[in-house]
């Protein structure tokens, strides 16, 4: 058995049901498990703690390690292609799905190592990932393998698109799936690789894309089939712009989440990326059912989607995570960052509510991005700092230049002062980031390929 002791922590930041923050605190880690937490006084008192390797964390904020709720990872690849132009959604996509149907294994293994290395460096731990294209013989497995080997915890969800242009849908035909390739391929990578044992790293999920690509068919055949594996969730867009709503309006007939509903699409189980645009009406049955929602807010305003109801989906009891999004979608992947952006766009409001720096707290934020995103994934074993608990832990350090000043409240300090990187980062009891150096990934030799794979792609497309 390995153990670890990291102790003279500033304030360590629990996530408990009393949210307790404990000054001078120490934690203490046994394999893959928190089995001790409290003072650095109590922990060094204890006689039985015998660790193999101590770190001092004097000068740092020790957190749970942040959940990423909804992500692509290969959209590093194409980082401010469209964005910079000020393009929404649907313009976007459509500008965008002729180079990502260029992409390789090779692609989507690359761009999952520089996507999940710059998610860890900013102080995410686990990470779910929706990969809804598989050109040129592309594979779930390809961004498995990259989480693997990088050491993140891993949701990765089989996304899909079946319906293109020519059936009404959005996407290009070239870039869709057959519904039976589709469900083949969904029971091969659970079966191959879903794990629902508690601590586990790596789950699967089922994510037909949005409304606007896949079939009513396939949205109620994913659903049957994820519900027939232990701890299989369901993912997808919804009520992301205006133009989706009036999609689903004029296709379906109903509006987003009313079409949700029709095909078996709410419960704990399933969670919606963005939920942009729900009314109150609907935000009481997302409460009501349980369903989840991850918030995307540099994304949402990089393509102008709007500002998601956040306070009012929080006070009603949604649960409510927090996501990135496609790195090509908000050309960063900084999970600390969309905390401190979630605060501020609901300090800058919702129509038809007075703005009022109250409407939103920093601690608000944070939970959102540990507790909430533990809770939306299904994982009461993560996103607090407990005994029992998956050993997934955080330090930033405080003592720095962007925090001179501001350590009147240190954790504060974390989501109002300029986004750090961690300086220390422990996924599932193992060191994954060391004085603010990741382990476990050459990262010059991998961004120089994955650039050079980048253009690549954008000259078979014919942009480059």
């Amino acid at each position: 058995m390995s153990t670890l002791l990291v102790k003279n922590i500033d304030v360590l930041v629990t996530m408990d049901v009393q949210r307790r923050e404990i000054k001078d605190g120490a934690i203490y880690v046994e394999d893959n498990v928190i089995s001790q937490v409290g003072s650095t006084a109590e922990l060094e008192a204890n006689p039985d703690l015998k660790p193999d390797r101590i770190i001092n964390g004097r000068g740092t904020v020790v957190t749970p390690g942040l959940v990423n709720c909804h992500h692509h990872l290969y959209q590093t690849l194409t980082r401010t292609i469209g964005t910079g132009d000020g393009k929404i959604l649907f313009d976007w996509l459509k500008y965008l799905y002729p180079i990502w149907a260029e992409m390789t294994p090779e692609a989507v293994y690359v761009s999952a190592k520089i996507g999940l290395a710059e998610l860890i460096l900013s102080g995410a731990t686990t990470v779910a990932d929706h990969l809804y294209l598989f050109p040129n013989g592309s594979k779930l497995d390809d961004e498995i393998r990259a989480a693997q080997e990088i050491g993140v915890r891993f949701h990765p969800t089989r996304g899909s698109m079946s319906l293109g242009e020519s059936k009404g849908g959005l996407p290009p035909d070239r870039v869709t799936d057959t519904e039976d390739h589709i469900i083949k391929d969904s029971i091969r990578v659970i079966e191959s690789f879903h794990d629902p044992e508690p601590c586990s790293m790596l789950r699967i999920g089922l994510a037909p894309c949005s409304p606007f690509s896949v079939t009513t068919k396939l949205m109620k055949e994913s659903a049957d089939l994820a519900r027939q594996y232990p701890l299989v969730n369901l993912h997808t867009h919804l009520s992301e712009t205006k133009d989706e709503d009036r999609f689903c309006q004029e296709m379906f007939g109903m509006r987003p989440i009313e079409y949700a509903e029709s095909v078996g699409w709410m419960g704990n189980d399933v969670w919606f990326a963005h939920m942009v645009h729900p009314n109150t009406d609907e935000i009481d049955r997302l409460s009501k059912s349980h369903t989840g929602v991850c918030h995307c807010p540099n994304s949402n305003m990089i393509l102008a989607s709007g500002i998601a109801p956040v306070r009012d989906m929080l006070d009603a009891g949604v649960n409510v995570a927090l996501g990135v999004d496609g790195s090509a979608s908000n050309d960063a992947g900084h999970l600390l960052d969309e905390a401190r952006q979630a605060m501020l766009l609901q300090r800058v409001g919702w129509p038809g509510f007075e703005s009022t720096a109250e409407r939103f707290t920093a601690r608000e934020a944070l939970e959102l991005a540990t507790l909430g995103g533990a809770k939306v994934l299904r994982r009461p074993d993560i996103g607090s700092l407990e005994p029992g608990k998956a050993a997934d832990l955080i330090a930033f350090r405080v003592d720095d230049l962007p925090h001179a000043g501001g350590l009147a409240d240190p954790v504060a300090s974390l989501v109002t002062c300029t986004p750090a990187t961690v300086w220390l980062s422990v996924i599932n009891g193992k060191i994954v980031v060391e004085d603010g150096q990741l382990l476990t990934l050459d990262l010059g030799p991998t961004i120089e390929r994955h650039n050079q794979i980048s253009h690549q792609m954008l000259v078979q497309a014919g942009v480059a």
